[in-house]
């Protein structure tokens, strides 16, 4: 700017706007511009894919809430025409079996390996591993309504029951917290009911070496002796490529164990190959304790790990499959 009075005086319009022009370029030194626009691109371009690994799963989020605003508007529609009826939730719950199979296939490729395994009529208790968010689970559910004309019984944690505005989804889908005896009373009705052992906290702390977080854990056993019903056991392959949490950061397992709330970060939605397996029925033994029926269904979902996923996971591998198929044996 050599040559140029250090201030601009007021004369002509055009004389004094090219002379703020030169002082703004003089002032953003644009010799250097490149370089900062190169520089912003650059922190764009890293911090874009981890911003949107946490944004993924609130997709799945939206997608349950979408679900339970779904339901609200069907109830509304059909309460004064079958108000009393127990079959008026069918319709909306075949709806939303649909939505979420087609994202199911769509997203994920998802298959069940096994479904003749699922009885056409009786009851029987399905036990899964428990992935960080478990999509599987819900696929699960869907693909065995429809293709099986079944709606699973489900134990949840009690945390579900709390979140605002999810108890019309819960109901709708048989979703209980327990207790043992309730666990009981729906099996001797006939109704298929799943449980997750491993829970939350095998939720949190699990990883992609995929190790059963049950502890001492054996309820699960006494309902299925108690109710005198066969054990299938579950497990889906790449569920924790899908989606992975932070739970080996201390300070949200100090949350965990110091309040019981699952607050931490889940980050993922990657479009990975989910493919479900289900392992043949553990028959009911009135010789077989609690603990030894517990530990044989903890063998048997082992077994299916072993069998079906590669440890640790791996993401990249996981989407690959999508398109190559060879991996673990089917």
């Amino acid at each position: 700017m050599a040559g140029k009075n250090d201030s601009c005086s007021v004369g002509s319009s055009l004389t004094y706007l090219t002379c703020l022009m030169d002082k703004w370029e003089e002032w953003i030194d644009l010799d250097n511009l490149e370089d900062y626009l190169n520089y912003a691109n650059y922190l764009l371009w890293l911090f874009t894919p981890l911003i949107v690994v946490f944004i993924l799963p609130f997709f799945i989020v939206i997608f349950l809430y979408l679900s339970v605003l779904f339901l609200h508007v069907y109830k509304r529609k059909n309460e004064l025409k079958e108000a009393y009826s127990n079959s008026i939730w069918d319709g909306a719950r075949k709806t939303l079996a649909t939505l979420w199979d087609g994202h199911a296939v769509i997203w994920h490729d998802y298959e069940i390996k096994g479904l003749e395994k699922i009885p056409e009529e009786g009851p029987a208790l399905i036990l899964y591993y428990h992935g960080a968010l478990p999509v599987d689970y819900y696929y699960f559910v869907c693909r065995v309504l429809l293709q099986r004309g079944r709606n699973i019984h489900s134990v949840g944690d009690h945390f579900l029951f709390k979140i605002p505005g999810f108890r019309p989804l819960l109901e709708v889908f048989s979703v209980m917290h327990g207790p043992k005896e309730e666990c009981v009373k729906a099996l001797k009705k006939g109704h298929l009911l799943a449980i997750s052992p491993g829970g939350v906290r095998e939720a949190i702390f699990s990883d992609e070496s995929y190790i059963l977080l049950w502890g001492s854990r054996k309820g699960f056993a006494q309902v299925a002796i108690d109710a005198k019903v066969p054990i299938i056991p579950m497990f889906t392959r790449n569920v924790r490529e899908g989606f992975r949490s932070l739970g080996a950061i201390r300070l949200f397992r100090w949350i965990y164990e110091t309040f019981k709330i699952p607050f931490l970060p889940i980050y993922g939605g990657f479009p990975v190959k989910l493919c479900t397996y289900l392992g043949d029925p553990i028959p009911y033994d009135p010789d077989l304790t609690a603990p030894e029926l517990a530990e044989k269904a903890k063998c048997a979902i082992e077994s299916l790990i072993e069998r079906h996923q590669r440890i640790p996971g791996n993401i990249f591998r996981a989407l690959l499959e999508r398109f190559h198929r060879r991996g673990k044996e089917d």
